[in-house]
């Protein structure tokens, strides 16, 4: 190539206006909420009446830590989307959530008695979380990849496992509304696996399909 080819090629992409970041997420945490609700709705039977004393607090502390971790990590992954933004407040926001999952577990341990903390961390059915919450997340971690290709990360596998946490996240709270285990211990536990092998994932595919 020739320097003045060179040089109009360069003018030609900046004059081109920057895909824009910000809406094509919003779309793809839409379409990904959607996806895992309906997913769940049609592959979980409804909720299991349980005692509505444990549940009253244990119930909603479910969905706090869910979407805690998935604000984090949908702040993680827009940072990690621009090269050279600052990662601060994201991962204060992440120690922050896993702060409030590891506060509600020590609560828990604390108000229950030792010989029931095995029963509380097994619950029902546990294999069912770790099954059912990768597929629910399939399809969000698929879509939210996508917009994420708008994005010029500088680590490509970070921004996968971004995307990974945000999608497992979100299949996690889909999850969370069906789940007859309504423990902090069992959440901590199963919960954090199904999410963490998303995250994996998520880095995986990322480090191939976010290079630019």
């Amino acid at each position: 190539m020739r320097t003045e080819d060179l040089i109009r090629a360069i003018a030609a992409d900046a004059a081109t206006p920057p895909k824009r970041l910000a809406p094509a997420v919003w779309v793809a945490l839409a379409v990904s909420a959607a996806a895992a609700w309906v997913a769940a709705w049609g592959m979980l039977p409804p909720r299991p009446e349980v005692d509505a004393a444990f549940a009253a607090v244990r119930f909603p502390m479910k969905f706090v830590v869910t979407c805690a971790f998935g604000a984090a990590a949908a702040a993680l992954a827009m940072r990690l989307a621009r090269p050279g933004a600052a990662l601060g407040a994201a991962r204060i926001a992440l120690f922050g959530a896993a702060a409030v999952l590891a506060g509600a577990m020590l609560v828990e341990m604390y108000v229950t008695p030792s010989a029931l903390w095995r029963d509380r961390v097994m619950g029902i059915n546990w294999l069912v979380c770790l099954i059912h919450v990768p597929i629910f997340s399939a399809t969000p971690l698929a879509v939210i990849l996508l917009a994420m290709r708008r994005g010029a990360p500088g680590s490509p596998a970070g921004l996968g496992a971004a995307a990974g946490l945000l999608a497992g996240a979100i299949g996690a709270t889909a999850y969370a509304a069906f789940c007859p285990n309504d423990s902090p211990l069992f959440v901590g536990v199963w919960y954090t696996l199904a999410v963490g092998l998303v995250t994996v994932v998520g880095a995986a595919i990322g480090a191939r399909l976010l290079r630019w």
